[in-house]
């Protein structure tokens, strides 16, 4: 249930942290800039502190050490202000709950097990054999194919498609527009007609309990094993992962990522966005990979790895980009260079002898 006002006191003795200065009644969360004096929001990163300073919010989540430069203020001590912003923030915007009704436009087989509690959109359509869990939101125009699992507490935005044999567990959500279990991209080339031929797609996707999948982000169906996407793994817009791919457990990744097939993220990796990756790699855990960056081979030691070329203006990246392309000549040069030093470096030392 949405909160529409609450004091510090009670809000520190639910989320915990530590309360100084006056008890304010609470109504929103908004932005230092445009906080009033019954609005709470928070400063996580320190180059802010003087717009903190400054703001009328009524009251502030802070870290001890950003606390001593606003003594005399409202504030919740913690040791993560954003952590307990974004906790705060549920608790005026709680995940809208089930209305367990189904719209007379949803059509729904007859085999189809939908629990009593789910809420079933309009123009929904809900294949034979599936089964949908309890209090699971299935919204306007989504379609999910035979034989899916959906599990409960889930979220499925409007115009989502998930295809046939998919499995979903608990508390998953379902941004609009994506695809979960399309076919991957498999193709054996025929030499004899000279046409690519469609390997059959046999396996499906397995999304893990809390994850959730960006707006237009597609996940494709195994070739023979299944595509996994492990618990509590967050993928943001526009990511496509390819076939046979499994992602670990609480992996972060970040807008137009494309992972190509059969490959392995670790648990709690971290992909920036627009990152590209090949197929058949492995991914160790605790990973970070910088937004853009192409990683052609696997990698085989945890860190953070990144292979932008830095921003500049366009007549020196002009300049500089004639330079990469001649790298091959110019190591050539210089081993030569070398070859001739070490001969001269070579008789200068037997005439000395």
């Amino acid at each position: 249930m949405a909160v529409n006002q609450i004091t510090a006191s009670a809000l520190v003795e639910q989320l915990g942290g530590q309360l100084r200065g006056d008890d304010v009644t609470i109504t929103s969360i908004t932005s230092l800039q445009q906080a009033q004096a019954h609005d709470i929001s928070f400063l996580s990163n320190p180059r802010l502190r003087s717009e903190a300073i400054a703001s009328r919010a009524g009251i502030l989540i802070v870290t001890e050490k950003s606390a001593e430069a606003l003594a005399g203020r409202s504030l919740i001590v913690t040791d993560d202000p954003y952590l307990y912003f974004a906790r705060v923030a549920r608790l005026f915007h709680p995940r809208p709950q089930s209305k367990a009704a189904i719209h007379p436009s949803a059509v729904i087989a007859p085999t189809a097990q939908i629990a009593a509690s789910c809420e079933i959109g309009a123009h929904a359509v809900i294949g034979e054999h599936c089964v949908i869990g309890e209090n699971t939101r299935i919204l306007a125009g989504t379609v999910i194919e035979e034989n899916c699992t959906v599990g409960n507490d889930c979220i499925i935005h409007a115009n989502v498609t998930i295809y046939h044999g998919c499995q979903l567990g608990n508390r998953v959500e379902l941004h609009s527009g994506c695809v979960i279990g399309a076919d991957g991209f498999g193709f054996a080339w025929d030499k004899q007609k000279n046409e690519w031929f469609k390997i059959v797609q046999t396996g499906c996707v397995v999304l893990g309990d809390d994850v959730e999948v960006g707006a237009n982000t597609t996940i494709d169906r195994g070739a023979i094993e299944n595509t996994i996407v492990e618990k509590g793994a967050k993928i943001d817009n526009q990511v496509m992962i390819g076939h046979n791919g499994k992602i670990g457990a609480h992996v972060a990744i970040v807008a137009c990522t494309g992972i190509a097939g059969s490959t392995e993220v670790g648990d709690y990796t971290v992909i920036g966005g627009a990152a590209m990756i090949g197929g058949h790699l492995n991914i160790p855990p605790k990973t970070t990979i910088g937004a853009a960056t192409a990683v052609s081979h696997s990698i085989k030691e945890s860190g953070y790895y990144a292979s932008i070329f830095p921003l500049q203006k366009h007549n020196d990246w002009v300049k500089n980009a004639a330079h990469i392309r001649h790298l091959h000549v110019m190591s050539q040069k210089i081993k030569a260079l070398e070859h001739q030093l070490a001969e001269l470096n070579g008789n200068s030392s037997n005439q000395q002898d």
